[in-house]
């Protein structure tokens, strides 16, 4: 394991500072040879981070660790990682994470049948000479290899407990060391610098508790509970962050959804399903005075048995 002699304090995260819409992020493309720098535009992120998930992203980023974000579903882990890029000017790499993902898909995958079939042809082309035309990084893979060329990035790990436990289990020495070899090709080995903690990656992974992740997993982490907004002002504050305009109108919405926070549901409605609600009544012109109704209630519940708990506690859409 490595030991961490350096805190690093050369970026923090401040999600209340003032950004343009967008900006120009410098990348590596290491899809291409040489390695060479590119721009692309990013659009800006609008999120309300609380003091206290911005002070749990700067301790992840001082002492070199994932930040493993917990929360109920649509209460924003998966667009932080969007918004530290953002806020910091940084490339972002995201893994989605699904039942059959294996850690070294996050390193580099090696096309081996693709290299059959050429190995197959030899005999009218000559002896392959360059393997690596056959490796394909991955998001870590392509963090770790930015970061020898000089360029930090954001890693999102998204939804790690829908792999099995194999998965964050064979990723604990690349985590600890940030440097991967490829097998296939001897003698190939990638690194972020060791004297350089400046160019670490900054690792957001969430985890939706669908099983328990391995202890030696957690230990290399930096743990945040993201929770629902506790307030009508901070609710607010996220609407009209996300352009719902009207203050009739955020009014009557997070009254609806306050309500049906407190009834007994199979999947209580989070931020995500409340800015896609709001987003339509407001696109569509409902008038404020008819959210009540529960209008258009399928963007906000995603169950028939919850419908129709709202819809005989509530009202009739």
């Amino acid at each position: 394991m490595q030991t961490r002699h350096r805190v690093d304090t050369s970026m923090w995260f401040d999600a209340t500072a003032t950004l343009p819409e967008s900006r120009l992020i410098e990348a590596t493309d290491t899809e291409v040879v040489p390695f060479g720098p590119s721009t692309r535009q990013v659009s800006y992120e609008p999120y309300l981070a609380t003091p206290e998930l911005q002070a749990a992203v700067n301790l992840a980023i001082s002492l070199g660790r994932p930040l493993l974000l917990q929360g109920d579903p649509g209460v924003g882990k998966t667009r932080l990682a969007s918004a530290v890029a953002y806020a910091l000017g940084l490339p972002l790499e995201q893994a989605y994470i699904k039942s059959t993902s294996k850690g070294r898909d996050l390193l580099y995958t090696y096309d081996a049948i693709r290299r059959l079939h050429d190995a197959q042809l030899t005999r009218w082309r000559g002896p392959v000479k360059d393997l690596q035309q056959y490796v394909r990084l991955g998001p870590l893979g392509r963090a770790i290899v930015r970061a020898g060329y000089g360029r930090r990035s954001v890693l999102l790990i998204d939804e790690i407990d829908k792999a099995d436990l194999d998965f964050p289990n064979d990723l604990l020495r690349e985590l600890d060391e940030l440097a991967f070899e490829i097998d296939e090709l001897p003698g190939v080995r990638h690194a972020v610098p060791a004297d350089r903690p400046d160019l670490r990656p900054i690792i957001l992974v969430t985890n939706n508790e669908e099983k328990a992740l391995p202890g030696a997993f957690l230990r290399r982490c930096i743990f945040h509970y993201v929770e629902f907004p506790s307030s009508l002002e901070q609710l607010d504050q996220i609407l009209e962050l996300h352009g719902i305009r009207h203050p009739e109108m955020r009014r009557e919405v997070l009254d609806v959804l306050l309500r049906l926070r407190e009834i007994d549901l199979g999947k209580k409605p989070g931020l995500s399903e409340l800015l896609d609600w709001a987003g339509f009544l407001q696109a569509v012109q409902v008038p404020a005075g008819e959210v009540a109704q529960l209008p258009y209630l399928g963007a906000l519940l995603k169950q028939r048995g919850d419908q129709g708990r709202a819809i005989e506690r509530l009202g009739h859409p």
